[in-house]
């Protein structure tokens, strides 16, 4: 969630003519990474928390494109992406390894 909060700050600073494109991309992609792995995990089943994590995963790697994408349009410059990238990668690590975590389990019980 601190991502999706870093993120939504970032892209609050593209230009207006962004607010329907980049901008909503970037932030509906952001939401999805917590609240796929919300979901997946209220489902109480191993192997459907591991399907959600790769579809957060597959979001959190939408959201990197997208901050590479508004660093080369000029709309932010490396050093405001800093600290959002890495948050991704932490992020990018925890879900992982989760996911290993539960295959893990799936494979032993």
């Amino acid at each position: 969630m601190d991502l999706v909060e870093v993120v939504y700050g970032l892209s609050s600073r593209f230009p207006n003519e962004e607010r329907y494109g980049l901008s909503s991309q970037v932030r509906r992609a952001v939401v999805s990474i917590p609240s796929n792995i919300a979901e997946g995990e209220g489902r109480n089943a191993p192997n459907d928390f591991a399907r959600f994590l790769s579809i957060a995963h597959g979001s959190l790697r939408e959201v990197e494109t997208q901050l590479l994408i508004s660093v080369r349009l000029k709309y932010l410059t490396e050093e405001d992406i800093t600290n959002a990238m890495t948050l991704c990668e932490e992020t990018g690590r925890i879900t992982n390894g989760l996911k290993r975590s539960l295959q893990g389990r799936g494979k032993s019980g």
